[in-house]
């Protein structure tokens, strides 16, 4: 089994010092960087499990270090800052961060939070649906497209997911509402229509002229779209 490694970019020497010796003690290598300058190159060219990021850093703030690595990286990356605001918090997550540590902090905490994180990337995705670079989370119905939330509601996922679980495969407008709504009197095939176009019109937000369901002219529609 492989040893995690873990980079620290942590400028406070003493902090960086207790955050080296509670990951060595748990088994875990690390690499320590005081200073942002440096860091996105060292990932470009060194794998890491995990990135430990300060957020107060000399040189270049981890801010725009995060906005850097994830242009060609998903490694995990949880944040410690003595930034504490809600604003900062969510900056953070909107940024890509999986999660978020405010200074002060207990080193076991943040032993907890690796943990966490790493088991949470390791462990087999059986709820995620994989297909022509959608991503679909069925547990928390989010839906991405290369990584950009496509934003469906709850009946526009359950939809999207019923034709991507069935490439090809024709479905009726009855189809649907039978496995949507079990056969519900309150839906029609022009609430169907309306589902399809509002989903179509969301996937084209984040990719311009992609159309993965098509219509088959008096029968329904079929996910069709392949990388």
């Amino acid at each position: 089994m492989t040893t995690p490694k873990i980079l620290i970019i942590e400028d406070e020497e003493n902090i960086a010092e207790v955050l080296i010796a509670y990951c060595k003690q748990q088994g875990y290598a690390t690499e320590h960087f005081n200073r942002g300058s440096g860091v996105v190159s060292f990932v470009k060219h060194n794998h890491v499990d995990l990135i430990l990021l300060d957020l107060m850093l000399p040189e270049v703030d981890g801010i725009t270090v995060c906005k850097q690595i994830r242009m060609f990286s998903n490694v995990p990356i949880i944040m410690v800052t003595a930034k504490i605001e809600e604003v900062d918090r969510l900056r953070g997550l909107n940024l890509g961060a999986d999660d978020y540590i405010c200074k002060p902090f207990s080193p076991k905490e943040v032993i907890a939070r690796i943990q966490a994180v790493l088991r949470r990337v390791t462990e087999p995705k059986t709820n995620v649906i994989y297909q022509a670079g959608f991503e679909l989370y069925k547990d928390d119905y989010i839906a991405l497209f290369n990584g950009d939330d496509i934003g469906f509601t709850a009946v526009e996922f359950k939809i999207f997911l019923l034709f991507i679980s069935h490439v090809g495969r024709v479905f009726t407008r009855e189809d649907i509402i039978d496995k949507i709504y079990n056969h519900s009197s309150d839906m029609s095939d022009r609430n169907i229509d309306t589902h399809i176009k509002n989903i179509r019109k969301k996937i084209n937000k984040v990719e311009a002229g992609l159309n993965p369901i098509s219509a088959v002219y008096g029968v329904g529609y079929k996910f069709t779209y392949t990388l």
